[in-house]
């Protein structure tokens, strides 16, 4: 749960600053029945207004809305949890022990506090959102820019005795941007089936492969390119139900035709334990190469049957 910047602070030694209660504790916030029982209701109600219409097919771009609508929200209280933390950087380094001085101080610090507070209700209700996105259009949801991190889940009981809590707020920060565990490489390109029972039979291989892997590698986290359309979107599925951290490596398109290249450069520099290889292009083709020749062990599906798109990978 939120450990208040009271508790943080409480070992500080900070001349003339008085440190106040939080600005909010967590019943100030709504309970986690409420959330869920409020969220799956709307949900509910929206999808049945959209069921046997025309609007229909447009069903999924909304429910990414409505999602994104508490991720945003999050990312608004991020920022203004980092310009709070900055001004109390700029504080520290000229404190004169004033009065003016500590007042000051005090307000940036409340506001701190009600910013990673609030951050973190938001983010508990995104992560209610994207599991009801998870479980009626069966993909993990993804924000278009930036990570998906959550910081309540890092949060820790210690009580900081260092003179900067700042040195504390980054490292949050840090470890809420970075999976713990063993990486695995996850790479495949965009395949098209003749029949719905191949394509559901692919899927059901993919997902198969996943669990025999997670069997060797309990603590495994996924790495993988974040293509909304191809294989990489049963992958998202699959780690996002069963609770598996992931880590996007995106295409830089600033790059142009070494774009592939350099994310197979940046993922095999994570030293993963597997690299797995559904049916790809050139690009998934040296992958491969590079990993075997760093001595990565390859679990190579590419003989699976499917029309594949060279475009992708």
């Amino acid at each position: 749960m939120y450990d208040s910047f009271t508790q943080q602070l409480a070992g500080l030694d900070l001349s003339g600053l008085s440190i106040k209660p939080a600005p909010f504790d967590k019943t100030d916030f709504p309970c986690d029945d409420a959330i869920d029982q409020t969220l799956a209701g709307a949900w509910s109600d929206l999808f049945a207004m959209f069921a046997d219409t025309a609007l229909e097919a447009d069903a999924e771009d909304f429910a990414w809305g409505f999602v994104n609508l508490f991720h945003r929200a999050a990312s608004r209280k991020s920022s203004q949890l980092d310009r709070a933390s900055d001004e109390i950087r700029a504080l520290l380094a000229c404190a004169d022990g004033s009065e003016v001085h500590s007042s000051n101080l005090e307000e940036q610090v409340e506001r701190a506090q009600a910013a990673e507070a609030t951050m973190i209700a938001f983010e508990r209700m995104r992560e209610t959102a994207a599991a009801l996105y998870l479980d009626e259009i069966g993909t993990s949801w993804r924000p278009m820019t930036g990570s998906r991190s959550n910081h309540s889940a890092q949060v820790t009981s210690a009580v900081i005795n260092a003179r900067d809590f700042l040195r504390v707020r980054a490292e949050r920060r840090r470890a809420a941007h970075t999976p713990e565990g063993t990486p695995v490489v996850f790479a495949g390109g965009r395949s098209s089936f003749p029949t719905t029972d191949e394509a559901k039979a692919f899927a059901a291989n993919v997902w198969a492969t996943l669990d025999k892997v997670r069997d060797r590698v309990p603590d495994l986290f996924v790495v993988h390119g974040g293509d909304s359309k191809g294989v990489d979107r049963i992958a998202a599925s699959w780690a996002e139900r069963h609770d598996v951290q992931q880590l996007v490596f995106a295409l830089d398109r600033r790059l142009g035709a070494r774009a592939g290249f350099k994310r197979n450069e940046q993922m095999l520099k994570l030293e993963p334990r597997y690299v797995i290889a559904f049916p790809g292009n050139g690009v998934l083709e040296r992958l491969v190469i590079e990993a075997k020749a760093r001595r990565i062990t390859v679990v190579d599906r590419r003989g699976l049957t499917g029309s594949v798109s060279k475009s992708d990978r």
